[in-house]
């Protein structure tokens, strides 16, 4: 059931759980408090994503930006900036690349980067991996387990095989291997069935098109939130959503112990309120933190949550490169995004510091090309056309962990405005070298050794600071309230009934993509909310 209509709260019915935000954290949240019985209402700051042609169109999604949030925040400079967000039901994940990866068993513990020192987590892998398993499950996720050396022990297999690589990515793969490497095939969440070859069957949802990485999906064939978890929980009836509701506010009580109120605003400005015993925030990194800031009363002067002045504090977003390579031979791939690599995750024979992953990103084509072509002027012979370039074009996502900084922070001015402040220099020096080691490979790959492009259009931004779409750590979970906003269960310490269920609890954040453990933990953190209501 869809609740369409908001009425105010002396008229609207007391919810057992309330969860703001319905992408990877708050859907699957949802999803999985949907079979209790228990009253659940979802607030999704957006509507549901039109379905058009132009969700498939390179030039509407990539170079006009058609579905990115219409808004700008602000860096530490005072400069207006796009970021990376998209306001739909099913969040951010309507937009990723679906590439679900697990953290590494040591990306729970401490470790010396060149940069600085990623923290600890409260939690282990262990803890954590009866979880992913569910997670991979419920996600559809297509890969095999036991291929990457870097990966930790799971404990049942991926319940599809992995996405069958095409000819050229699957020479790539050999290539690699050759080279003494280990590639493996990346962990991709899609409704797909594969004929031999790999081709998608007659009845597949997903058709193995070159549309996967950072398309809405218009066939439903792309494991996101809102196909995979909030449809499913709406069918319940204790389960009920509102759209196109910004929650601008949440009021706790006289004691300043209690969310009382959850304050949202409509389209024409009016405000809705709606109460629940629990108030789930999972809004995104960025936009979480902002609520509770905004949410600052007499009680809680700094903002919700807030006693240890961590909120907004910690921003990572990974340190990423997309890239493009020039094939020597066409590159007829379609479903490009494969392939991944991690020799290098955790150091080099010749760095004693993690570098990070390589993994394939969607196939570009001419008109993504086409609006690279400015960055890239003197970059390409000029006798090469967009379309022949982009049939040779063979496209790699480079990523490196981004420390945990308390100056890189999400701060609101007076009119409410998000400023995000960010050192974009912070422990890029592995992803530097990663770039190197793959820069010095392309003449044994099959690529010219001198055409590794940047490829700007994947990130969605006019300036780095823009790449917000690995979004983290603004409101850490840990077991000291002194230095930690949540507790291992992700509870605000500062208030009994107020819980943050997004990326926004990573004390750090490893060099994989966050999607599958901001998942896993939302299961977590739903049996959690289930054994507490009983």
């Amino acid at each position: 059931m869809i609740a369409r209509t908001v009425v105010a709260v002396g008229d609207a019915p007391h919810y057992d759980v309330i969860i703001i935000g319905t992408g990877a954290g708050g859907g699957t949240l949802a999803h999985r408090l949907a079979p209790s019985g228990k009253r659940v209402l979802l607030v999704e700051r957006g509507g549901y994503l039109p379905r058009e042609r132009d969700n498939w169109d390179s030039t509407a999604v990539f170079v006009k930006g058609k579905y990115r949030a219409p808004e700008f925040w602000i860096d530490q400079h005072g400069n207006e900036f796009p970021p990376e967000v998209n306001y739909y039901v099913g969040g951010n994940t309507k937009f990723y690349g679906a590439a679900l990866f697990r953290l590494r068993p040591e990306d729970f513990g401490e470790l010396r980067h060149h940069g600085g020192l990623s923290p600890a987590w409260p939690i282990t892998y262990e803890d954590l991996e009866p979880y992913y398993t569910q997670a991979e499950h419920l996600y559809l996720v297509h890969g095999r387990h036991g291929e990457d050396p870097t990966e930790g022990a799971a404990s049942a297999p991926y319940a599809h095989p992995p996405v069958e690589h095409e000819p050229r990515i699957q020479q790539l793969s050999d290539d690699l291997e050759k080279r003494g490497l280990h590639p493996f095939h990346l962990p991709i969440g899609v409704d797909l069935s594969q004929e031999d070859g790999g081709r998608a069957s007659h009845s597949s949802v997903c058709i193995r098109c070159n549309r996967v990485d950072g398309f809405p999906c218009l066939v439903r064939g792309k494991s996101d939130a809102e196909v995979i978890c909030v449809e499913p929980a709406l069918r319940h009836p204790n389960v009920e959503m509102v759209t196109d509701t910004q929650v601008v506010r949440l009021e706790t009580d006289a004691a300043g112990r209690t969310v009382s109120a959850v304050v949202g605003r409509l389209p024409d400005g009016s405000e809705v309120r709606f109460t629940a015993d629990v108030v789930v925030v999972s809004c995104g990194a960025v936009n979480s933190a902002a609520l509770l800031l905004a949410s600052a009363n007499e009680h809680h002067p700094n903002g919700l949550a807030n006693s240890s002045d961590v909120v907004g504090r910690f921003y990572m977003r990974h340190n990423n490169l997309a890239l493009m390579a020039v094939s020597k031979e066409p590159n007829d791939t379609q479903f490009q995004k494969t392939l991944a690599l991690h020799d290098w995750y955790f150091g080099a024979d010749d760095w004693d510091y993690p570098l990070g992953g390589i993994q394939m990103l969607g196939k570009s084509d001419a008109e993504q090309i086409h609006g690279e072509a400015p960055r890239w002027a003197g970059a390409v012979t000029p006798d090469m056309p967009f379309e022949v370039l982009a049939h040779h074009a063979v496209d790699f996502w480079l990523c490196g962990e981004d420390l945990p900084l308390a100056g890189n922070r999400v701060t609101l001015d007076g009119d409410a405005r998000v400023h995000l402040a960010l050192d974009e220099k912070n422990n890029v020096e592995g992803l530097k070298r990663l770039r190197h080691k793959l820069q010095g490979m392309l003449g044994h790959l099959g690529m010219h050794e001198h055409h590794l492009l940047s490829h700007s259009i994947y990130l969605h931004k006019g300036m780095p600071i823009g790449a917000t779409a690995h979004q983290a750590g603004t409101v850490r979970f840990g077991t000291d309230p002194a230095a930690s906003a949540l507790d291992v269960n992700c509870k605000a310490h500062d208030l009994d009934n107020l819980y943050v269920v997004d990326t926004s609890f990573f004390p750090s954040i490893g060099a994989v993509n966050p999607s599958l453990t901001a998942i896993a933990n939302a299961l977590r953190v739903g049996d959690h909310l289930m054994a507490r209501l009983g």
